[in-house]
């Protein structure tokens, strides 16, 4: 997804397999589209989409959610086709490892994320993410921005988060101390303007696993993220939060 119409324009988000949206404007090549699961909003090419019936969207938006569970999977068609798909990916419609879409039939038959799984499991799927490369707007194994990497976390153990930084801070219970924090709470923190501009999960003994030119642990205390590789702060604790 791209801030404006253009190949050149900022990538804001990113879209994988088995997402849904509305599309709000289209033309010859681009379309501005707001995303079901969070409402976020952008422009992507129109090559990369299939219009759906009405039927099927409002099926999508209250059907229970599959999505994939392996960090990089495929799916095939009838005619043997691969597909890739990562991590996240939602698999519509599924049922005995099998989904069809606009009149094509598609098998999976690796590992589902389908339930609401306890608050301890979010810093375990957290590590499946630790050393991907940091991308803008992205959230794949391949990379993924630090709202991209909670909210698809969250997603993952079957909870909703808002796409950007500043947006999943106004979610969830105010903690006033750290040492008030679980592991899966989040931590967030502001740039010198006073905006909200980094998340991560907190863990175990005073660490957090974030995503900072990669997904990697740091050390998190009352100033916020110490790197423990620069060994200075790198952000500046804002508030801590919890969501479940």
């Amino acid at each position: 997804m791209r801030l404006s119409p253009s190949d050149t324009s900022e990538m804001v988000n990113q879209l994988i397999f088995g997402e849904h949206f509305k599309v709000l404007e289209k033309d010859k090549k681009w379309s501005k589209i707001k995303l079901s699961f969070d409402g976020y909003e952008g422009y992507i090419d129109n090559k990369q989409y299939e219009e759906i019936s009405e039927d099927s969207f409002n099926q999508l938006t209250t059907e229970p959610k599959n999505y994939a569970g392996e960090l990089i999977d495929f799916i095939t068609d009838d005619a043997n086709n691969l597909t890739t798909i990562p991590l996240g990916a939602r698999l519509p419609f599924l049922n005995n490892q099998q989904f069809k879409l606009n009149g094509t039939q598609f098998n999976y038959q690796g590992k589902i994320c389908n339930a609401k799984l306890p608050k301890t499991s979010i810093v375990e799927t957290a590590f499946m993410f630790l050393n991907t490369p940091y991308l803008w707007g992205g959230k794949s194994p391949f990379g993924i921005d630090c709202s991209g990497f909670t909210q698809t976390v969250y997603k993952l153990c079957g909870y909703e988060l808002l796409r950007d930084a500043k947006e999943q801070a106004t979610q969830g219970e105010v903690l006033s101390f750290i040492e008030e924090s679980e592991p899966g709470d989040l931590a967030f923190f502001d740039n010198e303007e006073g905006i909200i501009t980094h998340v991560g999960i907190i863990m175990t003994d005073y660490n957090i696993i974030h995503a900072h030119g990669k997904v990697r642990i740091d050390k998190l205390d009352h100033s916020g993220i110490y790197n423990v590789d620069k060994h200075s702060h790198t952000h500046k604790l804002r508030v801590i939060k919890r969501m479940i």
